[in-house]
């Protein structure tokens, strides 16, 4: 793979890559470091690349297994990890604000789900990849992506529903 492919099919997955990392790291600082080292891992492979049939899907993979790698070093101790809530300079209407604030409740329950949800719910509804690169980004089978997706899902909707009174109506009901 030659410089300008490279910086035409695997440069512009910075962002997925980032989003990814910052998910599993926490730290925004380590996610940046994160997409740094898998960028540079790829570049010295960039000959080998062409014999990937997706090469999104192997950077994918590369990434999440760099960020277990480093949770799971020595260095992972001495991580400081630090949550930057999402601060917008615009005064911004009501309907924003409560977005938002939705947004970093599920953000702030997906923390607590097990790893291996919560990298689930990222690609599938976040990143909006389908099954069949899922199961190939996490060398899981289709059938347990769709399980854990499934169980993560229920877990966000019940803790929304448990710490927010999420969709609950005035009566009591559950809101649909």
């Amino acid at each position: 793979m030659q410089k300008q492919e490279f910086l035409d099919r695997i440069l512009p997955l910075k962002d997925k890559v980032y989003r990814l990392a910052k998910r599993i790291l926490i730290s925004q600082d380590e996610a940046e470091d994160a997409v740094q080292e898998v960028f540079l891992k790829l570049w010295n492979a960039k000959d080998r690349l062409d014999n990937y049939t997706n090469p999104e899907a192997f950077t994918m993979t590369m990434t999440k297994n760099y960020c277990l790698d480093r949770l799971k070093s020595k260095q992972a101790s001495n991580l400081k990890i630090v949550h930057h809530n999402f601060k917008s300079n615009d005064s911004g209407a009501e309907a924003q604000l409560e977005s938002k604030e939705g947004i970093g409740m599920v953000f702030d329950i997906m923390k607590k789900l097990p790893e291996q949800q919560r990298i689930i719910l990222q690609l599938r509804d976040i990143e909006e990849y389908d099954f069949k690169e899922i199961a190939k980004i996490l060398e899981m089978n289709e059938t347990a992506i769709r399980v854990n997706l499934s169980r993560a899902r229920k877990a966000v909707r019940e803790q929304l529903i448990k710490k927010y009174n999420y969709g609950i109506t005035k009566n009591g009901a559950i809101n649909r």
